[in-house]
């Protein structure tokens, strides 16, 4: 660690000198140059040569093609015959379209004075001297042994010999121009001359690389401009696609690539959107697992301190009775009361605490087995009236004993329900029970009934003190008392609601507490549909 943190925030903006427009466009006029400059190259340094082997060749061609229609001449194997006029067109019609002067002669005797038969009369006299030069070098030539460049004479070059012709470059001073000579003995034993011009490639060069160098800034400048144009085109989908990446970095997936194109930019703008919609519904799902574990570690927290109150209660509830009965037993043990009345008394006090006991611990686990399960719900149908009416019946007494009353608003038909019908009851006799502990002013306790369209809703009111409203949703806590002094009078645990509500939430059915103007009324609802 250097002591500085590195900053995690990117550059996303683009180096005019780095873009890939500007990249294109010199790698464009690299290539452009060295096209430019390879043409120009291969111009200077080889087009005079494919030139001269070029008009060589040519030459050839005609010289292979003369031989063909002297050949095919029968009216020509005389010595003092001339070409058929046959022949002579044909010759023609090769010299104009091959653009060589053709001359074919014999020659009678070469042993002394050289005598010449040319069928053709436009030979003049400078190219008649060439071609007894051309002649007395060539008989020379293959008659005896010599110097051949000797006898060709000054100003002209061998370029392409073979056995039946012979090829050469000549410049004429007379006129200042190059000229190719074709010189050869054809198959019927008659010579043939062939001259073409040969213009000097070197001025031609210059001027194709003056048109070259014009030509390449030309195309350069024009190529710019559209490599600029496409460029920008080119380009733009790329940073389109480049800030959608970055508003992805920052968690921002509206944005979207629209581009219809079906090349590799337009690939890659249709994996980004999947990456993105990908990426979007990932992050959606890892908040909602976050939410989740987030809700699972504050129901961790919740139940540790729910745990921790309820031991805290627990101990609280059994310090009590447990004082009680240790000291009454210990009070019996050390007979600090001789009479039969006194001992019965301690007695009764042991006894009915430790039922207190009993019947708390009964609650506790009631109620853990609802809460975690472990008690099955068993729908069945049966008739709640009936159902209310039997447990109203059993605790008419304790109704009594308090001087209340204890009655139902009416006459009510039998109303068949599905639950499970012992948790019912449970939940019926808890009700009535805090019903008749809570009584007050005109003691009256009343089950009603109403039904709804799916449900009935089953109402235990009593009149009395109401609860505050600060205090109304937490009466379903286990322990939780809103009056303890008066709780503690009737033995109450703080565990009955909680049942009732554990009871409940096993069979997804909604219960709840409403204050009224003289009392409290408890409701719960039961479904009337399987």
């Amino acid at each position: 660690m250097t002591g500085k943190k590195r900053s995690m925030k990117k550059n996303y903006t683009v180096n005019a000198f780095q873009s890939i427009r500007t990249k294109m466009i010199l790698i464009m006029i690299l290539l452009m140059g060295f096209v430019s400059f390879g043409l120009w190259f291969m111009n200077y340094m080889w087009l005079s040569p494919f030139y001269e082997n070029s008009k060589s060749s040519q030459l050839a061609d005609s010289f292979l093609n003369v031989n063909k229609v002297i050949s095919k001449d029968d009216e020509y194997i005389d010595e003092n015959a001339e070409l058929s006029s046959d022949s002579q067109l044909k010759l023609e019609i090769l010299e104009e379209n091959s653009s060589v002067n053709l001359y074919v002669f014999r020659v009678a005797d070469y042993f002394g004075n050289l005598v010449y038969n040319f069928d053709y009369p436009r030979v003049s006299d400078v190219q008649k001297q060439t071609i007894e030069d051309l002649t007395e070098s060539y008989l020379y030539t293959f008659g005896q042994e010599g110097n051949l460049q000797n006898k060709i004479g000054e100003g002209r070059k061998l370029i392409r010999e073979r056995k039946k012709y012979r090829i050469f470059k000549v410049y004429d001073k007379r006129i200042g121009s190059y000229y190719l000579e074709l010189f050869g003995q054809l198959e019927s034993g008659s010579f043939v001359y062939l001259r073409t011009n040969y213009q000097s490639m070197n001025e031609n060069i210059d001027i194709f690389n003056h048109f070259i160098i014009q030509t390449a800034s030309i195309v350069l400048v024009i190529g710019v401009l559209l490599m600029s144009f496409f460029g920008n085109r080119f380009t733009k989908p790329i940073l389109q696609i480049t800030d959608i990446a970055k508003r992805m970095s920052e968690l921002d997936f509206d944005a979207k690539y629209e581009g219809t194109t079906q090349d590799e930019i337009g690939v890659l703008g249709s994996s980004i959107n999947v990456l993105s919609e990908k990426l979007e519904t990932t992050i959606s799902e890892l908040k909602t697992a976050n939410n989740e574990l987030q809700k699972d570690i504050e129901n961790k927290i919740q139940i540790d301190e729910m745990r921790k109150e309820f031991l805290s209660n627990v101990s609280h509830e059994l310090k009590t009775p447990i004082a009680l009965i240790q000291g009454y037993a210990e009070g019996l043990q050390d007979n600090i009361n001789d009479d039969a009345s006194s001992r019965e008394f301690y007695c009764e006090v042991i006894i009915d605490e430790a039922q207190k006991m009993n019947k708390m611990v009964k609650k506790l686990l009631t109620l853990n087995q609802i809460e975690f399960g472990n008690n099955q719900v068993s729908f069945e149908r049966f008739d709640i009236v009936e159902l209310v009416q039997t447990v109203m019946q059993s605790a008419t007494l304790l109704a009594e004993q308090k001087a209340a009353t204890l009655t139902m608003d009416k006459e009510y038909a039998p109303l068949y329900v599905w639950a499970d019908e012992y948790m019912v009851e449970e939940v019926i006799t808890n009700y009535i029970s805090n019903a008749i502990n809570h009584v007050d002013f005109e003691r009256k306790i009343i089950v009603s009934m109403e039904e709804k369209e799916s449900v009935v809703r089953i109402t235990v009111f009593n009149t009395g003190q109401q609860i505050p409203q600060e205090e109304i949703d937490k009466i379903w806590i286990k322990f939780y008392k809103v009056d303890k002094a008066r709780t503690r009078e009737y033995g109450g645990s703080g565990i009955g609601l909680s049942i009732v509500k554990a009871i409940m939430d096993s069979m997804n059915r909604e219960c709840g507490v409403e204050n009224c103007e003289d009392g409290v009324k408890f409701w719960f609802e039961l479904d009337r549909q399987n």
